[in-house]
C-alpha cells in the first residue's frame, strides 16, 4: 500500500505540484494552504504533529496517488476542516475561493452537534467532487493508523469500512487504495469492541 507522507510543508509539495498541475493551479493551492495555515493556527494532529501537514497528506493522496487535477476540489481538500475546526464561514470560503469551492468544503464538513455516522452516511447524496474531497481527507487519516491508541483504530477502520469505502467504488484509485488498506489492517475485526 502507497503511503503519502513526503509533504509535509508547503516548500516540500510546491516542486511536485508544479510538475503535475497547471501554474495558475498551483497559485490556487499555495493561497488555499496560506489561508487553512492562518485558520489551524497552531492546531496539532491527535500525532502532536502539525495540523498542516494533515492537509498537504490529503492533497499528496489527491494528486500523486489518484490523479485528481481538478483545481477547486484541490482547493476544497486543502480547506476541508477550516469550517468544522476553526471559526472561519463558509462565506469568507467563498469569498476567497468561490461558491463551488465553498459547498464542496461544506460537504466535507461535520454540521456542529450532528452525530457522525449521520453525517458520513449523507455523504452517499454528496456530489462526486465532495465525496474525492473526504476520500483524500480519509486517506491521510488512516494511512499510519497504528499511531493512534488501539480503541481509536477499532472504531476509525469499522468507519471507514462501512461508510467510506462504499464511496470509493466510483472512484478506481481510490477503491483500489482502500480495498489494499483493508487487506493490510483487517485484523482489527477480530479486536474486542
Amino acid at each position: 500500500m502507497e503511503i503519502f507522507t513526503s509533504w509535509t510543508s508547503w516548500k516540500q509539495a510546491e516542486g511536485p505540484l508544479a510538475k503535475a498541475l497547471p501554474a495558475e493551479t498551483v497559485d490556487a493551492l499555495r493561497e488555499a494552504v496560506e489561508f487553512a495555515g492562518r485558520w489551524h493556527g497552531v492546531q496539532q494532529r491527535p500525532t502532536g504533529r502539525p495540523y498542516l501537514e494533515h492537509l498537504l497528506e490529503a492533497l499528496e493522496v489527491a494528486v500523486a496517488g489518484a490523479g485528481v487535477r481538478d483545481r477547486d476540489v484541490l482547493v476544497a481538500i486543502v480547506l476541508h476542516d477550516v469550517l468544522e475546526d476553526t471559526p472561519c464561514t463558509e462565506q469568507e470560503i467563498a469569498r476567497r475561493f468561490g461558491a463551488r469551492v465553498a459547498e464542496l468544503v461544506r460537504w466535507a464538513t461535520k454540521p456542529r452537534g450532528a452525530a457522525k455516522a449521520d453525517y458520513l452516511g449523507s455523504l452517499v447524496k454528496a456530489p462526486p467532487q465532495a465525496v474525492l474531497v473526504k476520500l483524500a481527507d480519509r486517506a491521510s487519516n488512516v494511512q499510519e493508523l497504528q499511531r493512534m491508541p488501539w480503541r481509536f483504530q477499532r472504531r476509525y477502520y469499522l468507519e471507514t469500512v462501512a461508510y467510506i469505502m462504499p464511496l470509493a467504488g466510483a472512484h478506481p484509485w481510490f477503491a483500489q487504495w482502500y480495498a489494499e488498506w483493508r487487506r493490510l489492517w483487517r485484523r482489527v475485526e477480530r479486536w474486542p469492541a
